[in-house]
C-alpha cells in the first residue's frame, strides 16, 4: 500500500520560493490501479517524481507498505518495489535493448522473455532486441522500450508516467491490454498518469491534480461523470473546477 501525507514541493526562483504541489494526500491500495488526471502544468508528473525519488519532498511523508521511504534514494526506493516509467525516457548510447531488459530485470533473461516483453508494447522482438537505446530510435520508441523494462520485474507499485505519449494508436492498445492484465491479477499496485479516456475508465480510483493541489480524489464512479459529461473528453483539462467536488483524499 502507498500512502501519500501533505506531499508538498517548493523551489526557489530568482529568490522567490515557488510551491509545486502543496499538501498533497492520498493512497494506493494493494492490486488498485490509481488514475492521476488533470490539466497540463498541474503538478501529476512532479507528483511522480517525488514518488519515485528524482526530486526530493520540501515536506510531507512517503510509505510504501508502512514503510517511510520519504528520505530514500532513487536505487533506495527501486530496491524497495517501485517501478517507474518517465514521461520522456532518456537515451543510453552504447546499450542494447536486450542489454536494458537484463539489467531491470536483474537478471539474464531468455530470448523468448524478452521477446514477449517488447510485444507486449507493440515491438517486434526481431528487428529491436539487438539495437542500442540510443537517438536511433524515435521517443515513442524509446517510450515503449522503458514501459517494456518495468514489465519486465514484478514491483509492489508502477508508476506510469503518462504511457500514452508518442505512442501509435495500434501499440497503445496493446499497452491497455497490458494494463488491464496486471490490474485483473492484482499482483501489482498501479499509479498511472494519463488524459486518456480508455485509461481514465479503467481506475479503481482517480485523482485529479490541479494547480499543484487535489482538486477531486474518489472512486470511478463518483469522479467519471465530472470529467467526461460529454463522453468524449475529459473536462477538467478544459474548464475551471471539476463539479464541486471535495471527496475522498483530497487538502485538508
Amino acid at each position: 500500500m502507498l500512502d501519500v501525507r501533505n506531499l508538498t514541493y517548493e523551489v526557489i526562483e530568482n529568490g522567490e520560493k515557488i510551491t509545486i504541489v502543496k499538501d498533497i494526500n492520498f493512497t494506493v491500495g494493494d492490486g488498485e490501479m490509481l488514475v492521476v488526471t488533470g490539466p497540463n502544468g498541474g503538478g501529476k508528473s512532479t507528483v511522480a517524481k517525488l514518488l519515485m525519488g528524482v526530486l526530493a519532498a520540501s515536506e510531507g511523508k512517503i510509505l510504501l507498505d508502512g514503510e517511510d521511504i520519504t528520505g530514500m534514494s532513487l536505487d533506495e526506493r527501486a530496491n524497495a518495489g517501485i517501478g517507474y516509467a518517465f514521461q520522456q525516457p532518456p537515451a543510453f548510447k552504447g546499450m542494447t535493448i536486450r542489454r536494458l531488459l537484463n539489467l531491470a530485470a536483474g537478471k539474464d533473461l531468455p530470448e523468448h522473455v524478452c521477446c514477449d516483453l517488447l510485444s507486449s508494447v507493440g515491438m517486434c522482438a526481431g528487428e529491436y532486441l539487438d539495437r542500442e537505446v540510443d537517438a536511433t530510435l524515435s521517443g515513442g520508441e524509446r517510450k515503449r522500450v522503458e514501459i517494456a523494462t518495468v514489465l519486465a520485474k514484478s514491483h509492489k507499485l508502477c508508476i506510469f508516467d503518462e504511457p500514452e505519449a508518442g505512442i501509435d494508436l495500434w501499440s497503445f492498445s496493446m499497452l491497455v491490454d497490458e494494463f488491464e492484465k496486471i490490474h485483473r491479477e492484482k499482483k501489482e499496485t498501479l499509479l498511472l498518469i494519463s488524459h486518456q479516456e480508455k485509461i481514465i475508465r479503467m481506475a479503481d480510483r482517480i485523482l485529479v491534480i490541479r494547480e499543484g493541489m487535489v482538486d477531486a480524489c474518489g472512486g470511478a464512479e463518483e469522479i467519471l461523470p465530472g470529467l467526461f459529461g460529454d463522453g468524449r473528453e475529459c473536462a477538467c483539462i478544459n474548464r475551471k473546477g471539476v463539479g464541486g467536488y471535495g471527496i475522498g483524499c483530497g487538502n485538508k
